[in-house]
């Protein structure tokens, strides 16, 4: 698969919804068999074309930000194209690219700067969430989840293990107090 719409129609119509968040290996080996070279081809740049048009750069977004964390999950490669995803989303979205695309699939421009690790990314994210995707309720909340955790330590504790960075004690102590899901679990108290 090497097309723009068959990357969105894998994902946004064979996958949908329910598969999006679900993982596994049977889910990240198929895609992993699907897309990595096309990955590789985004790696080297050679996906130009994709960003000059909103269909092509969710496409284009989805590539470089979703279909890592499965192809390489629990390895550095999974975050190697996070800098081309932000690039892109955040010029997408400064022309207004992402609202021409309906939610959910609207969501997948703002998830790079959900997955990054900067405060501002993270205030804009949820900013976005708010005024742009009012209705999804879920995505809000988890990225008002994301930012605190980089308001807290700055960046995933939870992806020190395959950055090989060194986790700090307060770092372990939320992992071991339930870490992402509790941070969840305590917005929604909140609210």
């Amino acid at each position: 698969m090497s097309t723009p719409e068959e990357v969105l129609a894998y994902w946004l119509d064979e996958q949908g919804p329910e598969g999006w968040y679900q993982g596994g290996e049977a889910l990240d080996a198929e895609i992993r068999d699907l897309f990595e070279p096309l990955w590789h081809r985004a790696m080297e740049g050679s996906l130009s074309l994709w960003m000059t048009y909103p269909s092509g750069v969710l496409a284009y977004l989805i590539l470089t930000d979703q279909f890592p964390r499965n192809m390489f999950r629990d390895t550095p490669k999974a975050f190697a194209s996070d800098k081309l995803a932000l690039a892109v989303a955040k010029c997408a979205i400064g022309k207004d690219w992402d609202m021409t695309i309906d939610p959910p699939a609207r969501q997948f421009f703002y998830m790079p700067l959900m997955h990054s690790e900067s405060t501002t990314d993270q205030d804009r994210c949820v900013r976005l969430f708010l005024t742009r995707m009012p209705e999804s309720e879920s995505n809000l909340l988890h990225a008002k989840a994301h930012r605190e955790v980089i308001r807290k330590f700055g960046r995933f504790p939870f992806r020190n293990a395959a950055l090989e960075r060194r986790t700090t004690k307060p770092e372990t102590e939320f992992m071991e107090q339930g870490g992402y899901g509790a941070t969840v679990k305590s917005i929604q108290a909140a609210e």
